[in-house]
């Protein structure tokens, strides 16, 4: 029975502690003046002031301490609407103002893929969701580029090679750089440039690129992308799937506009459960290129994270206090129960770990950092190391007798012999493969197998990719690797 003035308001043994919240008398952390308006982690609580100014640091610091952006490099912003993304853009574009007290010397461009295709979206939707989009764009002064996902099926065919040409990032070439830079920028000024900004680096200008709209795809393009995603079994060969097409599409477009870095808005929660997420998925060869800062598998074109020391709390905190634009576009997993997909279940796993031990996010994070990107020794080192067709990934295959599961698996296939011969019903115009995509000048043991092509194609896959190629009915039915 309830006794009148007994005090329930104390909880109960097992359940956890609230955390305090701000108090009048309590002051921020930093300045020990104002009063704090947000609490990162407890016992961290910021003014507005000293928020800024920390979430900044973190985003300067990371640029500054990878040194891989070279001054008057072109770099390509990869903006989805999103929290992070929309962070990132800000973040850049106060770096380029002129009261910034060191400026960013990149010349930067913005990208926004449109995924309406691929989630059955009609065209009144897609255009309700770029008419949201093209304003935020517009703003922001750069050269914007909106491209449609279904593009990729007209992209060339030597997207799926490993570019032969290595990216400079050397510490000797970064100060290179810069001192070719100051250099060029002392001779600018000292041959008489405007009064005021004479002698600086000259902002970019609001412009539109005239490339920057992108030509209405072929009709049968969204209708082919909308089969395509439907006839994956899975939730989660449909989000590498995704993953694959949009880094393909936006790779192309910055190759075609001359950008030599792609930046992405990867936070650190969304880094921490994308390493455990490969981990699940049989990609734990390739997480140092996955999760860490550079991803130099392609190349010509360096993909860097510069966000991820920010935590999605800290991202929603700054774009709320700063009102940040952005914009929602559902995604494949939007609404999806939590053990629909590999990426839902571990992205529900940390989470609602994070809530219970609030150092876990850090942890996986720090370990990420750890991950070095070792050479590949032996004679499969240099360029004629055989990569993976979609994720650009060196394959895990050594030699031929290789003790490795994969390896197992290309042996089998080599030494399989399709079950009707296709050369009756169907003969390719050419060669199935191209020369530098696969092994050796081609595929499998350096001729190429124009009488089964499809075994050609998987034997030049990492395992991941080819786990995948069978949620979408395109594996080897008799091979025993890629049964469930």
């Amino acid at each position: 029975m309830c006794q009148v003035g007994e005090d329930y308001g104390e909880p109960a043994p097992g359940e956890p502690t609230p955390a305090p919240r701000p108090s009048r008398e309590r002051k921020c952390v930093k300045c020990k003046e104002a009063q704090p308006v947000v609490v990162i982690r407890a016992g961290d609580a910021f003014c507005r002031d000293c928020f800024k100014a920390f979430y900044v640091h973190k985003f300067r610091a990371m640029l500054g301490k990878n040194r891989l952006i070279f001054p008057g490099e072109k770099v390509l912003l990869a903006w989805s609407g999103g929290p992070s993304s929309s962070s990132m853009v800000w973040q850049v574009l106060e770096g380029l103002s002129q009261d910034s007290a060191k400026r960013l010397r990149f010349v930067p461009g913005v990208i926004f893929v449109d995924e309406g295709a691929a989630f059955g979206k009609s065209l009144e939707e897609r255009s309700k969701t770029l008419a949201e989009v093209k304003p935020i764009l517009q703003a922001t002064g750069l050269p914007w580029h909106v491209v449609a996902l279904e593009e990729v099926f007209s992209l060339p065919p030597s997207v799926l090679r490993c570019s032969a040409q290595e990216p400079a990032g050397s510490e000797g070439a970064y100060k290179a750089a810069v001192d070719s830079f100051l250099q060029q920028q002392h001779v600018l000024g000292a041959g008489g440039g405007p009064g005021p900004t004479q002698g600086k680096e000259q902002p970019p200008q609001p412009r539109l690129d005239p490339q920057s709209l992108a030509s209405p795809p072929a009709a049968a393009q969204p209708e082919a992308l909308s089969q395509l995603f439907c006839s994956v079994r899975t939730l989660t060969a449909k989000e590498e799937l995704l993953q694959t097409l949009r880094t393909h599409l936006i790779l192309h477009m910055a190759r075609a506009h001359g950008y030599s870095k792609v930046m992405t808005g990867d936070s650190c929660t969304r880094l921490a459960i994308k390493l455990m997420t490969n981990l699940a998925l049989g990609r734990g060869a390739f997480l140092a290129w996955d999760t860490g800062f550079s991803d130099e598998r392609h190349g010509d074109v360096v993909v860097v994270r510069p966000m991820r020391d920010h935590t999605l709390k800290e991202v929603a905190f700054y774009n709320r206090l700063f009102s940040v634009p952005s914009v929602f576009t559902p995604a494949v997993d939007t609404k999806a129960p939590e053990k629909a997909s590999i990426h839902r279940l571990m992205e529900a796993f940390i989470l609602r770990l994070q809530t219970q031990f609030p150092s876990t996010v850090s942890t996986v994070y720090r370990t990420s950092e750890k991950l070095v990107k070792a050479p590949r020794d032996g004679p499969a080192a240099g360029d004629s190391s055989p990569c993976c067709l979609l994720c650009m990934c060196a394959l895990d295959v050594d030699a031929a007798d290789s003790a490795t599961a994969f390896g197992a698996q290309t042996s089998r296939l080599s030494q399989m012999q399709s079950p009707t011969p296709l050369t009756e019903t169907w003969t390719p115009p050419g060669p199935c493969c191209s020369p530098g995509v696969g092994r050796v000048q081609g595929c499998g043991q350096g001729a190429c197998r124009r009488e089964d092509p499809q075994a050609c194609i998987e034997e030049q896959l990492c395992y991941s990719c080819r786990v995948n190629m069978k949620d979408l009915g395109l594996g080897l039915a008799g091979d025993p690797g890629l049964s469930d």
